[in-house]
């Protein structure tokens, strides 16, 4: 039985997988077994795969897909979006995907346009992916020159054109609204929703933005069915997953395993372990905008609503560890300087109170810390928090500083009362 769907083609060398050797390896067989099925039921078998958004949200993907509008009356004109603006802090997966194996990506968005009828697709990329954009590229004239893109695919009257389109580089675009504005040429803010995208997305049309991982999903899942798919995962969550670990471990990496993978095993048998001398304070199970854990929670599985009731979100799937000889305050003020640059500046409590965050934090890393600033942080991660903002950017950068407050509170204090980070 395949175990390891996303990355049976990645091979220990770093070269793309061409289309001679996908297709040697099974490749695009999900995508000729798709023409023959109904799209709606296509949409039903991903929605009853299991298959969550990898992106960070966990959304279903087939529910995600059921809200564009179908039928005689839907709009002529729909689009498919691959969001790979891969810039949340502690994240690496997508790269490897697109770099390594960008056929895969090309027959998940296949599958997916020919699920709600959509005619054209974008690649959103990081504008920093220079060399995964040229080899999508590449793989795109493959797959045109074979007939498995553009028109009349494979004899089926279906048609679809793909495009790889460089992002200006904003963190902001990782939100879905805000990509279809910057893809659109606009300024990227988030929108107002409702309408949702699936109704009303690029250029007022509707639209599937998924995550680059979520495609990768899909071709396999169509291949090999629900059943297969579900008994991949060791827990409620169905599936394959990349697991990434940064930080102060013997081997960082990113690994394919099942959901439902124990924190312990990915960190110490994937990543080694923590390197001689140190051991783990806490961790970032899902990048760098997820709440910290602690070392009594290594033994939870990767699983979305495990990690949610244990107080964090699972994101990304990639692990940012924290050591006892790192500073935490530091850290967080890294992770915040990074969120503060990154605010689009469309709505007050992000783009002000982002800085404001900023401030007090190096204050109190310099040695200039008041203990009443500990009560502002407080504040200001609860005005910064969910329901204050348009988008989930300030939320996202307020849940390490909030559970940093709490769980290493004496860090804080200790750089208050010590007029110094005892770090240095």
């Amino acid at each position: 039985m395949l175990i390891n769907p996303l990355t049976k083609n990645v091979t220990d060398q770093n070269i793309a997988t061409d289309l001679e050797r996908y297709l040697g390896n099974g490749g695009y067989v999900g995508w000729r077994k798709a023409h023959t099925i109904d799209p709606d039921k296509i949409i039903d078998l991903v929605k009853d795969g299991g298959l969550r958004g990898r992106g960070g949200a966990g959304f279903n993907t087939g529910l995600k897909w059921s809200f564009v509008p179908r039928g005689a009356d839907a709009p002529e004109q729909k689009f498919i979006v691959c969001n790979a603006d891969e810039m949340e802090p502690g994240t690496f997966k997508d790269r490897l995907l697109m770099e390594r194996d960008p056929h895969l990506l090309l027959e998940g968005m296949a599958i997916a346009a020919y699920a709600i009828g959509a005619s054209i697709g974008y690649i959103f990329i990081r504008g920093e992916y220079h060399l995964a954009a040229e080899r999508l590229e590449y793989a795109i004239e493959e797959a045109k020159a074979q007939g498995l893109l553009g028109t009349d695919i494979c004899a089926s009257g279906f048609s679809l054109e793909i495009f790889v389109h460089r992002s200006a580089g904003n963190y902001i675009c990782g939100e879905e609204t805000a990509l279809l504005n910057a893809l659109e040429g606009r300024r990227a803010i988030p929108r107002a929703k409702p309408p949702f995208p699936q109704v009303s997305g690029l250029w007022g049309k509707p639209t599937v933005v998924n995550n680059v991982e979520t495609f990768c999903n899909i071709p396999h899942l169509v291949e090999f069915g629900v059943d297969w798919y579900r008994g991949l995962g060791r827990g409620e969550d169905a599936g394959s997953k990349l697991f990434g670990v940064s930080g102060h471990v013997k081997n960082p990496g990113t690994w394919e395993l099942p959901m439902g993978t124990p924190i312990r095993e990915i960190i110490e048998q994937h990543a080694g372990g923590m390197h001689d001398g140190l051991r783990l304070r806490g961790l970032l199970p899902g990048g760098g905008s997820t709440d910290f854990l602690g070392p009594e929670h290594l033994d939870l599985p990767m699983d979305y609503d495990v990690i949610g009731k244990a107080g964090s979100r699972m994101g990304t799937g990639t692990i940012i560890v924290l050591d006892n000889k790192t500073c935490p305050v530091g850290l967080v003020l890294n992770l915040s300087q990074f969120f503060a640059r990154e605010s689009c500046g469309w709505c007050t409590p992000c783009r002000d109170g982002l800085p404001w965050v900023v401030k007090i934090l190096q204050r109190i890393e310099a040695g200039e810390g008041r203990s009443e600033d500990l009560d502002l942080l407080h504040e200001q991660c609860k005005r910064i928090g969910p329901g204050n903002t348009f988008c989930a950017l300030a939320p996202g950068a307020a849940e390490p500083l909030q559970s940093a407050l709490v769980r290493f509170e004496q860090d804080f204090f200790n750089h208050i009362n010590q007029h110094r980070c005892p770090y240095r």
